[in-house]
């Protein structure tokens, strides 16, 4: 792989990085003794007491809970980018992790942190 195109691909994992913490970071913190791993933020509805507190209560747990499959899923694609840009450092990027053949770069173009070649990824499902 030419150096600028692997350049431009580096950009833009650099850049889907960002924006993956950026949308992390509205709902949870990075938690510090596990590498990648963030935390949803537990509501706090104050203390309030009576009916309708009870409800707001219910509905925050609610959203906190629907939170948490949308963490996992950020926080699967921020390990792949954070893995994707580990391998060019180490000079294995491109290079399928079942097979150890080469990912089209038609599709690392598409989808810059692809692990799989195509082949594998159809075999997967």
């Amino acid at each position: 792989m030419d150096k600028k195109l692997l350049e431009e691909l580096k950009t833009k994992l650099e850049k889907e990085k960002k924006e993956l913490e950026n949308n992390l970071k509205t709902f949870a913190k990075k938690d510090e003794n596990l590498k990648d791993d963030w935390d949803t933020k537990f509501p706090n509805w104050g203390g309030e007491t009576g009916g309708g507190a009870l409800e707001k209560g219910a509905d925050q747990v609610e959203q906190y809970g629907n939170m948490l499959s949308v963490e996992y899923s950020l926080e699967t694609q921020l390990r792949d980018v954070n893995l994707a840009l580990e391998k060019m450092k180490n000079g294995t990027y491109g290079k399928c992790e079942n097979c150890d053949g080469e990912v089209p770069i038609e599709r690392l173009k598409v989808f810059p942190a692809a692990r799989l070649c195509l082949d594998c990824e159809k075999k997967r499902k």
